[in-house]
């Protein structure tokens, strides 16, 4: 990512993407999936389990069903990140008079965790919007945010079919 933001793609890099709008997010994605999860390293944390505790300490607590809501994130996906967090002592269940509902919040640890990852985001987001321009990714936001409510009304359902 050490092109200037004004740069056009080379040819080489169009030609690895794919007519396919869908392939084509999901290559952008691994990508810069794995610049942010470089960049946290030093943290212990990989990107998805950083949304998740940010997500938590701005929220104060929440439960499975409002994370997967609002990090558009998979059950299996968000479930073995938590038990990874929770297992690592940054995250802890709270007590729901309903037994069934798993609510979590941010344990001491996971605020000083999320303190030392804070900067490192902030550098690996800094790194794509230079790369991508911040109005890019502004207009690009604005573009694709009305796909979400899309997909949040298909999760659940069967592709074949639904």
């Amino acid at each position: 990512m050490s092109r200037p933001d004004t740069s056009e793609p080379t040819g080489q890099d169009r030609q690895r993407l794919s007519p396919c709008v869908c392939n084509t997010l999901r290559m952008v994605s691994r990508t810069v999936t794995q610049l942010y999860d470089d960049i946290l390293r030093p943290s212990g944390l990989r990107v998805t389990q950083y949304s998740i505790l940010a997500t938590l300490a701005r929220r104060g607590e929440a439960n499975l069903r409002q994370l997967e809501d609002e990090l558009a994130i998979d059950q299996t996906t968000l479930t073995r990140s938590l038990g990874l967090l929770e297992g690592g002592g940054v995250i802890e269940r709270v007590p729901h008079p309903d037994g069934r509902i798993k609510a979590m919040r941010l344990t001491s640890k996971g605020r000083r965790v999320l303190t030392v990852a804070r900067p490192l985001w902030a550098q690996a987001q800094n790194k794509v919007l230079r790369e991508l321009g911040t109005r890019a990714w502004a207009d690009a936001q604005r573009r694709l945010a009305h796909l979400l409510p899309q997909g949040r009304a298909r999760r659940g359902r069967s592709l074949v079919g639904g």
